[in-house]
C-alpha cells in the first residue's frame, strides 16, 4: 500500500486557483474557450516560489520554454501562479511591461501571449471595488501563458471574441458583489 503524502501549500494554492477556474472563468462563462482545456487537462498550473521579480523572470522564461517543448495536446497553457512576490497590483502591473518586453526579445511574442490575473485587479478606469475587476481577479497574482495558435483557433471558432470584455463586465454587474461571494461558499454554507 503506497502512503499518501500530506497537502502541500502548493496543492491548496492550485486547488484554490482550479476553484476559481472552474467556478469563475468557467461557471460564469468570462472565457468560452477556458472549459475545453480544463476538460482536456491541458491546463499546466506552476507555482512559482519567487520571492523577486528577477526570480519570477527566470521561472516565467523556463514555464515559456516548458510550454514550447510540450505538444500542443499536454499542455495547451500554463498558469503560472506566483504567490509571493508582486501581491500589490501596482508592482505586478509594472511588471507585465518588463514580462511582455523579455518575451518579445525572446523573440517569442509570435508564439506566446500573456495573460493577467491577480487578487487586486483593476482597469484603469475603475474603481478599487468595481465588480468588473472581479473578471480578472484571481486568488493569487498569475501569470497565464497563451499560444497565439490556441488564441487564432479560438478566435476563429469565436468570430465575436472582442465582445467577450463587454459581456464580461455585464455579468458580473448582473451578478454584483454579493453573487460573486456566494461562488466562494461550500456546499454546506450555500444550505
Amino acid at each position: 500500500m503506497k502512503a499518501e503524502r500530506a497537502p502541500t501549500a502548493n496543492d491548496e494554492i492550485i486547488v484554490a486557483t482550479r476553484t476559481w477556474l472552474e467556478r469563475a472563468v468557467i461557471g460564469l462563462n468570462l472565457c468560452p474557450f477556458a472549459k475545453a482545456v480544463h476538460v482536456h487537462n491541458r491546463i499546466r498550473y506552476c507555482v512559482s516560489g519567487a520571492q523577486s521579480t528577477a526570480a519570477l523572470l527566470d521561472d516565467l522564461l523556463s514555464e515559456l520554454r516548458t510550454l514550447k517543448a510540450a505538444a500542443p495536446d499536454e499542455y495547451e497553457t500554463t498558469l503560472l501562479i506566483h504567490p509571493y512576490v508582486l501581491t500589490e497590483f501596482i508592482e505586478y502591473n509594472h511588471f507585465l511591461r518588463t514580462a511582455e518586453a523579455t518575451v518579445a526579445k525572446l523573440g517569442l511574442d509570435v508564439e506566446f501571449q500573456i495573460a493577467s490575473f491577480h487578487p487586486h485587479y483593476q482597469f484603469a478606469d475603475a474603481g478599487p471595488e468595481d465588480i468588473e475587476n472581479y473578471t480578472n481577479r484571481s486568488p493569487y497574482p498569475t501569470l497565464h501563458l497563451l499560444r497565439e495558435a490556441s488564441i487564432a483557433r479560438a478566435v476563429a471558432a469565436f468570430p465575436d471574441a472582442a465582445a467577450i470584455y463587454e459581456k464580461n463586465i455585464e455579468t458580473l454587474r448582473r451578478l454584483g458583489h454579493a453573487g460573486w461571494q456566494r461562488l466562494w461558499l461550500t456546499d454546506e454554507e450555500a444550505g
